[in-house]
Protein backbone atom coordinates (compact mmCIF):
# COMPACT_ATOMS: atom_id res chain seq x y z
CA UNK A 1 0.00 0.00 0.00
CA UNK A 2 1.53 3.74 -1.00
CA UNK A 3 1.94 6.06 1.58
CA UNK A 4 1.44 9.89 1.76
CA UNK A 5 2.79 12.52 4.09
CA UNK A 6 -0.62 14.45 4.48
CA UNK A 7 1.11 17.63 4.65
CA UNK A 8 -0.67 20.99 4.27
CA UNK A 9 0.28 24.52 5.72
CA UNK A 10 -2.44 26.34 8.44
CA UNK A 11 -1.48 29.72 9.63
CA UNK A 12 -3.89 31.90 11.88
CA UNK A 13 -3.59 35.31 12.93
CA UNK A 14 -5.42 37.73 15.62
CA UNK A 15 -3.73 41.20 17.05
CA UNK A 16 -3.62 44.78 15.95
CA UNK A 17 -2.11 43.84 12.47
CA UNK A 18 -3.37 44.21 8.81
CA UNK A 19 -4.18 40.34 8.96
CA UNK A 20 -4.24 39.80 5.39
CA UNK A 21 -0.99 40.30 4.61
CA UNK A 22 0.57 38.08 7.75
CA UNK A 23 -1.73 35.44 6.62
CA UNK A 24 -1.10 35.65 3.03
CA UNK A 25 2.88 36.15 3.53
CA UNK A 26 2.70 33.12 6.37
CA UNK A 27 1.11 31.11 3.38
CA UNK A 28 4.45 31.76 1.49
CA UNK A 29 6.52 30.37 3.57
CA UNK A 30 4.34 27.30 4.22
CA UNK A 31 3.88 27.06 0.49
CA UNK A 32 6.54 23.65 0.70
CA UNK A 33 3.90 21.69 2.66
CA UNK A 34 1.39 22.46 -0.22
CA UNK A 35 0.73 23.77 -4.03
CA UNK A 36 -2.51 22.57 -5.20
CA UNK A 37 -4.68 25.08 -3.73
CA UNK A 38 -4.50 28.23 -1.14
CA UNK A 39 -6.81 30.23 0.40
CA UNK A 40 -7.57 32.65 3.41
CA UNK A 41 -10.75 33.40 5.71
CA UNK A 42 -11.06 36.60 7.63
CA UNK A 43 -13.58 38.51 9.65
CA UNK A 44 -14.73 41.41 7.92
CA UNK A 45 -15.54 43.40 10.95
CA UNK A 46 -19.44 43.32 10.20
CA UNK A 47 -19.74 40.07 11.90
CA UNK A 48 -19.29 37.84 8.88
CA UNK A 49 -16.52 35.58 7.51
CA UNK A 50 -15.08 36.63 4.00
CA UNK A 51 -13.36 33.51 2.64
CA UNK A 52 -11.37 33.78 -0.39
CA UNK A 53 -9.56 30.80 -1.83
CA UNK A 54 -8.47 29.30 -5.29
CA UNK A 55 -7.00 26.62 -7.29
CA UNK A 56 -2.82 27.19 -8.03
CA UNK A 57 -0.70 28.61 -5.33
CA UNK A 58 -0.56 31.48 -2.97
CA UNK A 59 0.43 33.92 -5.33
CA UNK A 60 -2.79 33.75 -7.35
CA UNK A 61 -4.61 34.37 -3.92
CA UNK A 62 -2.27 37.63 -3.44
CA UNK A 63 -3.33 38.60 -6.73
CA UNK A 64 -6.52 37.96 -6.00
CA UNK A 65 -7.24 39.58 -2.90
CA UNK A 66 -4.94 43.02 -4.50
CA UNK A 67 -7.76 43.62 -7.09
CA UNK A 68 -10.61 43.10 -4.14
CA UNK A 69 -11.90 46.09 -1.99
CA UNK A 70 -9.83 46.39 1.12
CA UNK A 71 -11.06 44.91 4.55
CA UNK A 72 -10.10 45.92 7.85
CA UNK A 73 -9.42 43.03 9.62
CA UNK A 74 -7.33 41.62 12.55
CA UNK A 75 -8.35 37.90 12.87
CA UNK A 76 -8.36 35.20 10.27
CA UNK A 77 -6.78 31.65 9.02
CA UNK A 78 -5.17 30.46 6.02
CA UNK A 79 -4.33 27.44 4.47
CA UNK A 80 -2.30 25.93 1.58
CA UNK A 81 -3.32 22.71 0.32
CA UNK A 82 -1.56 19.23 -0.50
CA UNK A 83 -4.71 17.55 -1.92
CA UNK A 84 -6.28 13.53 -0.35
CA UNK A 85 -9.49 13.43 -0.85
CA UNK A 86 -11.39 15.50 -3.39
CA UNK A 87 -9.09 16.92 -6.43
CA UNK A 88 -7.48 19.89 -6.45
CA UNK A 89 -10.20 22.76 -7.35
CA UNK A 90 -11.46 25.95 -6.23
CA UNK A 91 -14.44 24.46 -4.52
CA UNK A 92 -12.22 21.80 -2.82
CA UNK A 93 -9.63 24.35 -1.82
CA UNK A 94 -9.51 25.51 1.81
CA UNK A 95 -11.15 26.70 4.60
CA UNK A 96 -14.06 24.92 4.77
CA UNK A 97 -17.15 26.95 5.73
CA UNK A 98 -20.31 24.47 7.15
CA UNK A 99 -23.38 26.98 9.24
CA UNK A 100 -21.28 28.95 11.49
CA UNK A 101 -18.28 27.11 11.19
CA UNK A 102 -14.87 27.68 9.37
CA UNK A 103 -12.07 25.89 9.24
CA UNK A 104 -8.58 24.80 7.80
CA UNK A 105 -7.11 21.31 8.03
CA UNK A 106 -3.99 19.16 7.71
CA UNK A 107 -4.41 15.67 7.87
CA UNK A 108 -6.74 12.61 7.23
CA UNK A 109 -9.95 11.77 8.64
CA UNK A 110 -10.57 7.87 7.65
CA UNK A 111 -14.38 7.68 8.97
CA UNK A 112 -15.43 10.88 6.93
CA UNK A 113 -17.74 8.46 4.85
CA UNK A 114 -20.29 7.47 7.91
CA UNK A 115 -19.90 10.48 9.41
CA UNK A 116 -20.79 11.96 6.16
CA UNK A 117 -24.05 9.49 5.78
CA UNK A 118 -25.18 10.38 9.29
CA UNK A 119 -25.17 14.41 8.76
CA UNK A 120 -27.18 14.12 5.59
CA UNK A 121 -29.73 12.35 6.97
CA UNK A 122 -29.64 15.41 9.68
CA UNK A 123 -30.27 17.83 7.11
CA UNK A 124 -26.45 18.53 6.07
CA UNK A 125 -25.44 19.44 2.36
CA UNK A 126 -21.92 19.07 1.11
CA UNK A 127 -20.02 21.61 -1.34
CA UNK A 128 -17.04 19.76 -1.48
CA UNK A 129 -15.72 16.51 -1.98
CA UNK A 130 -13.43 16.87 1.02
CA UNK A 131 -13.33 14.88 4.37
CA UNK A 132 -12.59 18.80 5.78
CA UNK A 133 -16.49 19.63 5.49
CA UNK A 134 -17.51 16.28 7.27
CA UNK A 135 -15.24 17.60 10.21
CA UNK A 136 -16.37 21.36 9.88
CA UNK A 137 -20.21 19.97 9.62
CA UNK A 138 -19.31 17.67 12.90
CA UNK A 139 -18.43 20.20 15.16
CA UNK A 140 -21.41 22.58 13.49
CA UNK A 141 -23.68 20.26 14.51
CA UNK A 142 -22.57 20.31 18.05
CA UNK A 143 -22.38 24.18 18.02
CA UNK A 144 -25.92 24.87 17.16
CA UNK A 145 -27.05 22.86 19.86
CA UNK A 146 -24.95 24.05 22.85
CA UNK A 147 -23.53 27.35 20.97
CA UNK A 148 -20.56 26.45 23.39
CA UNK A 149 -17.55 26.20 20.95
CA UNK A 150 -15.21 24.37 23.65
CA UNK A 151 -17.40 21.84 23.91
CA UNK A 152 -18.55 21.35 20.51
CA UNK A 153 -14.78 20.76 19.25
CA UNK A 154 -14.31 18.21 22.35
CA UNK A 155 -17.26 16.00 21.16
CA UNK A 156 -16.53 16.32 17.73
CA UNK A 157 -12.61 15.07 18.19
CA UNK A 158 -14.17 12.00 19.66
CA UNK A 159 -16.25 11.06 17.22
CA UNK A 160 -13.27 11.42 14.34
CA UNK A 161 -10.97 8.66 13.81
CA UNK A 162 -7.75 9.81 11.76
CA UNK A 163 -5.28 12.45 11.98
CA UNK A 164 -5.59 16.46 12.31
CA UNK A 165 -4.37 19.72 12.99
CA UNK A 166 -7.70 22.14 12.92
CA UNK A 167 -7.89 25.88 12.81
CA UNK A 168 -11.59 26.56 13.46
CA UNK A 169 -13.53 29.98 13.52
CA UNK A 170 -16.54 30.80 13.94
CA UNK A 171 -19.24 33.46 12.41
CA UNK A 172 -20.81 34.44 16.47
CA UNK A 173 -17.20 34.79 17.87
CA UNK A 174 -15.31 37.93 16.23
CA UNK A 175 -11.52 37.66 16.66
CA UNK A 176 -11.57 34.09 18.34
CA UNK A 177 -9.04 31.37 16.51
CA UNK A 178 -9.48 28.09 17.97
CA UNK A 179 -7.00 24.65 17.38
CA UNK A 180 -6.75 21.35 18.09
CA UNK A 181 -4.57 18.49 17.09
CA UNK A 182 -4.09 15.00 16.82
CA UNK A 183 -0.90 12.78 15.36
CA UNK A 184 -0.07 16.24 12.55
CA UNK A 185 1.91 19.54 13.90
CA UNK A 186 0.55 22.91 15.00
CA UNK A 187 1.94 25.88 16.89
CA UNK A 188 0.66 28.50 18.76
CA UNK A 189 2.89 31.60 18.61
CA UNK A 190 3.09 34.05 21.13
CA UNK A 191 3.00 38.00 20.33
CA UNK A 192 2.95 41.59 21.85
CA UNK A 193 -0.87 41.85 21.54
CA UNK A 194 -0.67 39.37 18.74
CA UNK A 195 -1.18 35.32 18.63
CA UNK A 196 -0.82 33.08 16.08
CA UNK A 197 -1.75 29.45 15.16
CA UNK A 198 0.68 27.71 12.46
CA UNK A 199 2.07 24.15 11.04
CA UNK A 200 5.59 25.45 11.36
CA UNK A 201 7.59 27.82 13.76
CA UNK A 202 9.22 29.16 10.05
CA UNK A 203 5.65 30.95 8.76
CA UNK A 204 5.76 33.06 11.84
CA UNK A 205 9.17 34.07 12.90
CA UNK A 206 9.11 37.12 11.33
CA UNK A 207 6.61 38.50 14.25
CA UNK A 208 7.86 36.21 17.28
CA UNK A 209 10.39 33.69 18.32
CA UNK A 210 7.75 32.39 21.22
CA UNK A 211 5.96 29.67 20.90
CA UNK A 212 4.60 26.17 22.06
CA UNK A 213 3.87 22.89 20.38
CA UNK A 214 -0.24 22.34 21.14
CA UNK A 215 -0.63 18.88 22.99
CA UNK A 216 -2.61 15.76 21.21
CA UNK A 217 -6.29 16.42 21.98
CA UNK A 218 -5.91 19.80 23.25
CA UNK A 219 -7.57 22.78 22.41
CA UNK A 220 -6.52 26.28 21.87
CA UNK A 221 -9.00 29.29 22.35
CA UNK A 222 -6.92 32.46 20.93
CA UNK A 223 -7.98 36.07 20.85
CA UNK A 224 -5.36 38.87 20.66
CA UNK A 225 -4.81 39.18 24.58
CA UNK A 226 -4.12 35.66 25.51
CA UNK A 227 -4.13 31.80 24.49
CA UNK A 228 -5.87 29.38 26.84
CA UNK A 229 -5.14 25.78 26.56
CA UNK A 230 -8.09 22.90 27.63
CA UNK A 231 -7.50 19.36 27.64
CA UNK A 232 -10.00 16.74 26.38
CA UNK A 233 -12.40 17.22 29.65
CA UNK A 234 -12.43 21.06 28.90
CA UNK A 235 -10.06 21.35 32.38
CA UNK A 236 -7.71 24.18 32.01
CA UNK A 237 -3.98 22.72 30.55
CA UNK A 238 -0.09 23.68 30.95
CA UNK A 239 2.23 24.43 28.11
CA UNK A 240 5.58 25.47 28.59
CA UNK A 241 6.78 28.41 26.44
CA UNK A 242 9.60 27.51 23.60
CA UNK A 243 11.73 30.02 22.23
CA UNK A 244 13.38 29.22 18.41
CA UNK A 245 16.77 29.93 18.23
CA UNK A 246 17.17 30.32 14.68
CA UNK A 247 16.67 33.40 11.91
CA UNK A 248 14.34 34.01 9.68
CA UNK A 249 16.89 33.99 6.65
CA UNK A 250 17.17 29.90 7.64
CA UNK A 251 13.67 29.36 7.11
CA UNK A 252 13.60 31.09 3.37
CA UNK A 253 14.68 29.84 0.02
CA UNK A 254 18.08 31.65 0.88
CA UNK A 255 18.53 33.08 -2.88
CA UNK A 256 18.04 29.25 -4.65
CA UNK A 257 15.35 28.73 -6.92
CA UNK A 258 13.10 26.32 -4.78
CA UNK A 259 13.82 24.53 -1.39
CA UNK A 260 14.62 21.20 -2.45
CA UNK A 261 18.02 22.57 -4.08
CA UNK A 262 18.36 24.53 -0.85
CA UNK A 263 18.28 20.95 1.04
CA UNK A 264 20.50 19.50 -1.55
CA UNK A 265 23.18 22.22 -0.92
CA UNK A 266 22.49 22.22 2.85
CA UNK A 267 23.56 18.52 3.18
CA UNK A 268 26.98 18.85 3.95
CA UNK A 269 26.23 21.55 7.00
CA UNK A 270 23.16 19.51 8.09
CA UNK A 271 25.19 16.32 8.55
CA UNK A 272 28.04 18.51 10.39
CA UNK A 273 25.52 19.99 12.98
CA UNK A 274 23.94 16.53 13.35
CA UNK A 275 27.68 14.26 13.75
CA UNK A 276 30.00 16.47 15.77
CA UNK A 277 27.94 16.77 19.14
CA UNK A 278 27.81 13.08 18.96
CA UNK A 279 31.67 12.25 18.30
CA UNK A 280 33.43 12.11 21.43
CA UNK A 281 37.72 11.03 20.49
CA UNK A 282 36.52 9.12 17.14
CA UNK A 283 33.87 7.48 18.37
CA UNK A 284 30.38 7.54 17.84
CA UNK A 285 28.71 8.74 21.51
CA UNK A 286 25.21 9.26 22.37
CA UNK A 287 25.12 9.91 26.35
CA UNK A 288 23.69 13.44 25.30
CA UNK A 289 20.43 12.40 23.77
CA UNK A 290 19.85 9.84 26.77
CA UNK A 291 20.58 6.49 24.03
CA UNK A 292 22.39 3.85 25.84
CA UNK A 293 24.13 1.99 23.44
CA UNK A 294 24.39 -1.32 25.37
CA UNK A 295 20.67 -1.17 25.66
CA UNK A 296 20.32 -2.09 22.42
CA UNK A 297 23.20 -4.40 22.23
CA UNK A 298 21.72 -6.43 24.52
CA UNK A 299 18.14 -6.60 22.91
CA UNK A 300 17.02 -8.77 20.14
CA UNK A 301 16.10 -7.86 17.05
CA UNK A 302 15.87 -4.40 15.49
CA UNK A 303 13.51 -3.29 12.86
CA UNK A 304 14.13 -0.03 11.10
CA UNK A 305 10.97 1.18 9.68
CA UNK A 306 10.42 4.00 7.20
CA UNK A 307 8.72 5.02 3.46
CA UNK A 308 9.99 6.22 0.59
CA UNK A 309 13.72 7.72 1.26
CA UNK A 310 13.66 7.15 4.71
CA UNK A 311 13.18 3.57 3.68
CA UNK A 312 16.14 3.77 2.09
CA UNK A 313 17.99 5.57 4.80
CA UNK A 314 16.52 2.16 6.66
CA UNK A 315 17.96 0.05 4.14
CA UNK A 316 21.77 1.98 4.69
CA UNK A 317 21.36 1.89 8.45
CA UNK A 318 20.32 -2.16 9.06
CA UNK A 319 22.85 -3.28 6.39
CA UNK A 320 25.76 -1.18 8.54
CA UNK A 321 24.38 -2.35 11.63
CA UNK A 322 24.58 -5.85 10.73
CA UNK A 323 28.10 -5.41 9.49
CA UNK A 324 30.11 -3.77 12.26
CA UNK A 325 27.71 -4.12 14.98
CA UNK A 326 26.89 -7.91 14.46
CA UNK A 327 22.82 -7.40 15.52
CA UNK A 328 19.71 -8.11 13.79
CA UNK A 329 18.62 -5.72 12.17
CA UNK A 330 16.03 -5.19 9.39
CA UNK A 331 14.53 -2.32 6.90
CA UNK A 332 10.69 -2.53 6.69
CA UNK A 333 8.68 -0.56 4.65
CA UNK A 334 6.29 1.20 6.97
CA UNK A 335 2.90 -0.05 5.22
CA UNK A 336 3.77 -3.50 4.83
CA UNK A 337 5.26 -3.43 8.74
CA UNK A 338 1.94 -1.87 9.54
CA UNK A 339 -0.24 -5.12 8.08
CA UNK A 340 1.67 -8.10 7.97
CA UNK A 341 1.29 -8.69 11.46
CA UNK A 342 4.56 -8.28 12.80
CA UNK A 343 5.73 -10.68 15.68
CA UNK A 344 7.67 -8.51 18.59
CA UNK A 345 9.23 -9.75 21.10
CA UNK A 346 9.96 -7.61 24.39
CA UNK A 347 13.64 -7.61 24.00
CA UNK A 348 13.11 -6.22 19.79
CA UNK A 349 13.45 -2.40 19.04
CA UNK A 350 11.75 -0.29 16.60
CA UNK A 351 13.42 2.33 14.92
CA UNK A 352 11.03 4.65 13.14
CA UNK A 353 12.21 7.43 10.40
CA UNK A 354 10.97 9.92 8.55
CA UNK A 355 11.94 13.23 7.31
CA UNK A 356 8.18 15.11 7.79
CA UNK A 357 6.93 13.26 11.27
CA UNK A 358 3.42 12.90 10.05
CA UNK A 359 4.12 10.10 7.23
CA UNK A 360 0.24 8.36 8.14
CA UNK A 361 1.83 4.33 7.76
CA UNK A 362 5.02 5.77 9.53
CA UNK A 363 2.93 6.84 12.64
CA UNK A 364 0.78 4.07 12.54
CA UNK A 365 3.74 1.77 12.78
CA UNK A 366 4.51 3.64 15.49
CA UNK A 367 1.37 3.20 17.51
CA UNK A 368 1.82 -0.90 16.51
CA UNK A 369 4.55 -1.24 18.13
CA UNK A 370 3.71 0.58 21.26
CA UNK A 371 0.98 -1.75 22.00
Amino acid sequence: MPSVDYMCGIIGYTGEKDCVDVLINGLSTLEYRGYDSAGIAVFDGYGKIEIVKEKGKVSKIRDKIEKMPKIATSCGIAHTRWATHGEPSDRNAHPVESGDTVVVHNGIIENYQVLAKELKNSGYEFSTDTDTEVFAAVIDKFYQATGNALTSITKAVKMIRGSFALGVMFKREEDTIYAVRRDSPLIIGFGEKENFIASDITAILEHTRRYCILREGCVARITAKKAEFFDENLNFSRHDIMVADWNVDEAKRGGYSHFMIKEINEEPRALRNTLNPRVNLNRPDFSSDGFDVQRIRSRGKIYIVGCGTAYHAALCASHEIRKFARIRADAEIASEFRYSDPILGADDTVILVSQSGETADTIAALRLAKE
